[in-house]
């Protein structure tokens, strides 16, 4: 796993590349909450896509993306003894809500 570094600002784009994979990244805030676009060699791969704390955002292998990435919450409230683990908002970015990119070998598939 990789930690992709985002800012707390409502809107932005980080070049990374994961996995020998040159991959923009475009993270905007909405009233309707944190969303993600996904590039790779200036090729969109998938947009649009809303984030939520540990689902994954590629999640199909005929895009053609190698691993995948995922938001994580760090630093979930504790509401009568439980975690609870909320979906990223752009203030937290870098701190409370990190971007993980995941390894083709992290992750779990059907493919035998």
């Amino acid at each position: 796993m990789l930690i992709v570094p985002l800012q707390p600002i409502p809107n932005q784009t980080v070049t990374v590349t994961l996995n020998d994979q040159v991959t923009q990244l475009n993270v905007y805030q909405t009233v309707g909450g944190l969303f993600i676009d996904v590039l790779v060699n200036n090729v969109l791969i998938i947009g649009g896509v809303i984030c939520q704390d540990l689902n994954r955002i590629i999640r199909s292998l005929y895009l053609g993306f190698s691993g995948d990435l995922a938001f994580i919450d760090n630093q979930p409230e504790i509401v009568y003894g439980q975690k609870v683990y909320s979906d990223p908002h752009y203030s937290g970015l870098g701190t409370r809500f990190s971007l993980a990119y995941l390894f083709p070998d992290e992750l779990l598939t059907n493919e035998g």
